[in-house]
């Protein structure tokens, strides 16, 4: 699919109802997690860890953490032992990102709002971003990028799918089924989860939809490589993009850029 479209996704509305959207990265988080999606990746970042001999990394717009603690865990047993991850949002989870800071030693967060555009000054590290890249429209997604470049630090992007019209057809059958059967398992456990999504199913319905607006939205490689020269006129970083699939199918869309000097 090549097609993208901007469309607005509910979670990004300012004034969309907290618990709401809370209750819809729990989801994303859950599912992210139990179906290890973004473990295909962790050759790649481990590769471009080594490139730019940064141990730690730096995660932008990591909404619930979802698969985070996984990725951590095997760069950890995969050769980078003293590996660390730094979760930092717009609109931070403290309560979402407790039980995952206490269960995974080297997992970190910020408490304050980190716009991932314009990252202050004092937060090093390796930056990623995981299932987010396609909340930004092209202008902001080139500055994210730009500012990656400007401070001289590796990034990486990665959308837990490949774009295929397959996907939102499962966004809008398979999917909404599975989020009935596992939501009284997610955890940590939540009254208002379990209102919004049985009684009033506000939750489903929105999952729906930004579900399928994300993959809408997604930048195909060509695209990701696009931006990211716009964002590096110079030519100092090193990009690679493509897709790598998971061992039982589904695919992972990357970008990853790492500063000349030190991939060379």
């Amino acid at each position: 699919m090549k097609l993208r479209r901007q469309l607005f996704e509910f979670e990004d509305l300012p004034w969309f109802p907290r618990v709401i959207r809370a209750g819809m990265m729990d989801y994303l988080r859950f599912m992210i997690s139990a179906l290890r999606i973004y473990q295909p990746i962790v050759p790649l970042l481990r590769k471009a860890l080594l490139h730019t001999g940064q141990h730690q990394v730096l995660e932008l717009c990591a909404g619930a953490g979802g698969g985070t603690a996984g990725v951590l865990r095997q760069l950890r047993a995969t050769g980078l032992p003293t590996a660390r991850i730094r979760l930092t949002d717009l609109y931070p989870q403290p309560a979402a990102w407790q039980e995952l800071l206490a269960s995974n030693p080297g997992l970190e967060a910020e408490p304050q709002p980190v716009d991932a555009t314009a990252v202050p000054a004092g937060m090093p590290g390796f930056r990623v971003v995981f299932s987010a890249f396609h909340h930004f429209p092209p202008s902001a997604a080139e500055a994210l990028l730009a500012d990656a470049v400007g401070c001289r630090t590796g990034i990486g992007v990665f959308e837990g799918a490949g774009k295929h019209w397959l996907e939102i057809i499962l966004a809008l059958t398979v999917l909404p089924v599975a989020q009935l059967l596992i939501t009284p398992f997610i955890r940590p456990f939540s009254l208002s989860r379990l209102f919004f999504t049985y009684c009033i199913p506000l939750i489903p319905l929105f999952t729906i939809w930004d579900g399928c607006v994300s993959i809408l939205r997604m930048y195909p490689p060509a695209q990701l490589l696009q931006l990211a020269h716009r964002a590096d006129p110079a030519g100092t970083f090193a990009w690679e993009a493509g897709r790598v699939r998971h061992r039982w199918g589904p695919e992972v869309t990357y970008l990853i850029g790492t500063p000349v000097s030190s991939a060379g």
